[in-house]
């Protein structure tokens, strides 16, 4: 029976004065459904943070329990080793919990050697690939302290690829070769780092590099045939962070490359850990490509004229750079396929273009940044020599060529960001284009509705032609049909009773709406209800001031001198008096005592 593992017991009995938000979790938890990775949480990324995984606002106050070390071998990890990471951070980091249960599917481990001819060798018959369930963890850790206790012969690397990353292999992996938790922590979160660490000159150090890269697969069924409910979902917003579903066959998704490698004069060691996410790189494959790249004839000459067990390490960074140029050449076909449907003036298919078209632009601004990540990585193992070579005749020829190749690299990097650039290009072009058919359709639409009203127009002008014909006969007949004196004798009613009822009441209704219009020129701004009220006054008082200021101002004879205008004397600085004048502008200065 194994004894009880601390870093299991829950915190919240453990530690009851600590709160426990969802905000911890939320932000490092890979969404199941939509296959979206974590936001990266950079400041937990390399050991150089001296606070791993520590949250200021309740950890400084909380109390842990005395740690002593050496009881315990490899079951209390990465406290044995690291005393600073206790069960708190431990638990926020999700090192452990993400682990995978071994009763349901047991971690397997891939591995191949590098001998020292640069030869790349498959292990023997039950050794290249190894499955460690639950009960053969400690035949694991013991067949790691045996291979320990050999030393290595004509090995120059040995590459462990581990899929279904369990808790056990984890703290033995870890407890073996001294690994920095930050491994599986930035590994565990999707967080990109590289560091360097445990430097021993003469000796060797560890070095690791956590790189997000794009990853292309083919849609399948459960994937591309989504439902009404879930593609509306989707288009509230853009996650960068999941996987993008391209007009065509393919999708494009975050995948990564957790390496670390310990470097030593002997013999060397690599572990990659994979992501339990479904669609990503496995152990098995890379273990494949890996295995491939053995038998390129370049890199055979290189591994082959170099000791530096560094180059095995630029091997892994190619297969992203592959999948890089593969995610590139998709995204050119899908952009095209978008242009030839606005091209096609599709105007049913507008809206979701839109959508397309801003998703795609989003990503591709985030493939920036994960391209400028890979080449940071890529400087970084060619500016971190390995000091297991210090004292090797073959330094020199080692650093010639992992720089060398290293610049290669960074090359093939620069063309995928150029493309990246070209892609954002002719994705803005995309949109632009879009644009503008719909501005052209809504032009022709406007210009359709112009010759409608123009229409309208005409057909109205035609009948007010018409009533401006029957306008002098109605007229006759409306005055020849009143009951006045003058036309009709015998009747009470005069015509000049009519005309005057006639003005009195028009004069009345202009009154009234002006006084209910306050826009307009006759009222000053900000007038009054009741000042409005009397508008005829005040539009001819206002009429009369102008009439005669107007008059005056023609009768008036100005004088040359009237027309300097004096803005009086100007205090300056000093005690000097200045006098502008507008008819020669010019500055009279009266200095006192000057």
């Amino acid at each position: 029976m194994h004894p009880v593992d601390t870093n299991q017991v829950d915190l919240r009995y453990k530690f009851p004065g600590m709160s426990y938000s969802n905000t911890h979790t939320s932000s490092t938890a890979v969404d199941s459904h939509t296959s979206s990775i974590p936001v990266p949480v950079y400041r937990h990324a390399a050991p150089s943070g001296p606070w791993p995984w520590v949250d200021f606002k309740t950890d400084l106050s909380s109390f842990e329990q005395p740690f002593r070390k050496g009881e315990h071998e490899w079951r209390r990890y990465p406290q044995e080793r690291f005393v600073n990471w206790s069960p708190i951070p431990v638990a926020r980091s999700k090192i452990l919990t993400q682990c995978a249960h071994t009763g349901v599917k047991p971690c397997v481990i891939y591995s191949i050697d590098v001998t020292g001819d640069g030869q790349f060798k498959k292990r023997g018959q039950g050794l290249y690939r190894v499955e460690v369930s639950e009960e053969k963890e400690n035949e694991f850790w013991s067949q790691l302290e045996e291979e320990e206790s050999i030393v290595r012969k004509n090995v120059r690397v040995r590459a462990l690829f581990v899929d279904n990353l369990s808790e056990s292999v984890l703290k033995i992996l870890g407890t073996k070769y001294n690994i920095e938790p930050f491994f599986f922590s930035s590994s565990t979160n999707w967080i990109p780092s590289r560091y360097q660490e445990g430097v021993r000159h003469g000796v060797g150090d560890h070095i690791t590099v956590i790189l997000p890269f794009i990853q292309t697969i083919e849609k399948k069924n459960r994937t591309s045939n989504l439902s009404d409910t879930k593609q509306n979902e989707r288009k509230n917003h853009i996650d960068v962070m999941a996987p993008l579903n391209l007009h065509g066959d393919h999708i494009l998704l975050i995948d990564l490359l957790a390496v670390h490698m310990i470097r030593d004069k002997n013999s060397s060691t690599i572990i990659t850990h994979h992501s339990a996410q479904r669609d990503r790189t496995t152990a098995e494959c890379l273990y494949q490509v890996v295995e491939r790249a053995g038998g390129s004839a370049y890199w055979n000459k290189i591994f082959v004229a170099s000791e530096d067990p560094t180059f095995f390490f630029l091997v892994i960074l190619w297969y992203a750079l592959y999948t890089w140029d593969e995610t590139f050449e998709v995204l050119y076909n899908s952009i095209k396929d978008l242009e030839v449907i606005l091209n096609a003036y599709d105007f049913t298919a507008m809206a979701d273009l839109n959508h397309c078209l801003h998703s795609l632009a989003a990503h591709l601004l985030h493939y920036e940044t994960l391209l400028h990540d890979f080449e940071k990585s890529v400087k970084f193992v060619m500016e971190t020599p390995n000091p297991a070579m210090e004292e090797s005749d073959n330094r020199d020829t080692a650093e010639e060529l992992l720089r060398r190749e290293c610049k290669n690299l960074l090359s093939e990097i620069d063309r995928l960001r150029r493309r990246c650039s070209m892609l954002l290009g002719r994705l803005k072009n995309a949109t632009d284009l879009a644009y503008a058919t719909v501005n052209i359709e809504d032009s022709r639409q406007t210009h359709k509705l112009t010759m409608a009203t123009l229409r309208d127009s005409a057909a109205m002008k035609l009948i007010s032609y018409l009533s401006m014909v029957f306008l002098p006969a109605s007229l006759t007949a409306s005055v020849f049909g009143m009951n006045v004196r003058e036309i009709a004798p015998g009747t009470l009613e005069t015509i000049t009773r009519y005309v005057w009822v006639t003005l009195s009441l028009t004069c009345a209704m202009a009154w009234v709406v002006v006084a209910l219009q306050p826009y307009t020129t006759i009222h000053e701004p900000g007038a009054t209800m009741w000042r409005r009220a009397a508008w005829p006054a005040y539009f001819l008082s206002r009429k009369i001031n102008e009439c005669s200021k107007s008059f005056w101002t023609k009768g008036k004879k100005i004088s040359p001198q009237e027309n300097d205008i004096s803005l009086g004397p100007i205090r300056r600085r000093g005690g000097h008096f200045s006098t502008l004048m507008f008819d020669d502008v010019m500055f009279e200065e009266d200095a006192i005592g000057g």
